[in-house]
């Protein structure tokens, strides 16, 4: 009998590539959604066909309760979140809800109702924030420069907690910045690549960025869902940072996106302190080296490579408007 997961936020980033995964794998796939008036399905409208969705939300536990007893799944894979780092600190009690007690509902029905049930959380490199050592590794305090990264080590905590209380199978994938043609436009890496696009289509004549000498551990999200995976295959539940062990900053990547297109990035883009967050986090860099070693994990897409996917996606989305026009 094939293998049941259940993945919150199947609809996004994450979420798409992992779906892609398990069906490749053999599982019944089901997809936790909130109802909302338009539907958002387009980084899984090649599989809606294969996938299940079950509505429900992270703030009512009742669908959560309703949604394990239906689907009677093997594993569950947290991914839903209010992940935008900006609006955590706009909307501080919302982030708490979702992002904290959002999983500990998760946890608490799986314990209730399913406890043989393996469950994965999405961690985030922001609970290091203001880092206490370079790389960040399992071992490292946290120290998060955020409410959404304040939010993610409730529910990193509740999780190891219920591991050991209950003696659940659960996981937490410490995921440093993952990227790919799927991301948010909101976000830096794809507000960047979009940009190029436009500028190089004559849309926009400029790119307004905040902290350029920002440093991240920027991988591909195809990569860190097998990370996801492998952590629920193994005998025994635990943590693991996933990363590629290489940092680079925003300047960077926008050096190496608006190249790509044969542009000068200094000629575009312009420094601009309202997208300063009001408390930065300057340096993430992550060691691999745990998943790598126990899970067999490996990234496969290089950081150039990554960028070089997501301005040609760009490029293309907006080649393809132009000849529908």
């Amino acid at each position: 009998m094939a293998k049941r997961a259940l993945v919150t936020g199947v609809s996004g980033q994450d979420g798409s590539y992992l779906a892609e995964l398990l069906l490749d794998e053999g599982y019944e796939v089901y997809g936790f959604v909130r109802r909302l008036s338009l539907e958002n399905y387009d980084r899984i409208e090649h599989i809606l066909d294969k996938i299940t969705l079950v509505e429900g939300d992270l703030l009512d536990e009742y669908s959560i309760m309703d949604a394990v007893s239906s689907v009677n799944p093997d594993e569950i894979y947290n991914l839903a979140a209010q992940s935008f780092v900006p609006t955590s600190f706009a909307q501080p009690m919302l982030t708490a809800h979702y992002d904290g007690l959002g999983p500990l509902r998760w946890l608490e029905a799986i314990r209730r109702l399913k406890p043989d049930t393996r469950f994965y959380q999405a961690s985030t490199s922001e609970m290091f924030g203001k880092v206490r050592e370079v790389p960040q590794r399992e071992t490292t305090p946290f120290y998060p420069r955020s409410p959404y990264g304040v939010a993610k080590v409730y529910a990193y905590f509740i999780t190891v907690n219920y591991r050991e209380s209950y003696g659940l199978h659960a996981s937490n994938g410490i995921l440093f910045n993952h990227e790919s043609p799927r991301r948010g436009l909101m976000f830096v890496s794809r507000k960047i690549t979009d940009g190029v696009a436009r500028i190089k289509h004559g849309l926009d004549t400029e790119l307004r960025l905040g902290n350029l000498e920002a440093k991240r551990d920027w991988g591909f999200a195809g990569d860190s869902a097998k990370a996801m995976w492998l952590m629920l295959q193994q005998d025994e539940p635990d943590d693991y940072v996933i990363a590629m062990g290489h940092e680079h900053s925003v300047r960077e990547f926008c050096e190496i996106a608006f190249s790509r297109v044969g542009l000068d990035y200094n000629d575009y883009v312009v420094v601009d302190p309202a997208f300063y967050r009001p408390a930065e986090v300057e340096r993430l860099l992550g060691d691999p080296t745990k998943a790598r070693e126990k899970l067999g994990w490996e990234d496969k897409v290089s950081f150039e490579d990554m960028v070089a996917m997501m301005v040609d996606a760009d490029m293309e989305r907006y080649r393809k408007a132009a000849r529908n026009a």
